[in-house]
């Protein structure tokens, strides 16, 4: 864990270490949000700089008994 210092006028450094591992370059924005009793900042990316991010992860799940009858799916009823 890495301390800063915030500034007179509210500014913190994100050290380098950080930036690099986050690839972080100057002028990108970020959101600030309190959370519980400390501040996040989350990096505002793009959706094309997201491809590939999820590969590999299981996308297998189990549907709930009301939708599947013997390995056939069910075609939910419109009311």
């Amino acid at each position: 864990m890495t301390t800063v210092v915030i500034s007179r006028k509210f500014q913190v450094v994100i050290p380098q270490s950080i930036r690099e591992a986050m690839g972080l370059r100057s002028g990108e924005k970020a959101h600030v949000i309190p959370y519980r009793n400390r501040i996040e900042i989350i990096p505002v990316r793009g959706v094309r700089k997201l491809r590939g991010s999820l590969k590999g992860i299981d996308t297998s799940f189990e549907r709930a008994a009301d939708r599947v009858t013997d390995g056939q799916r069910v075609t939910p009823v419109k009311i």
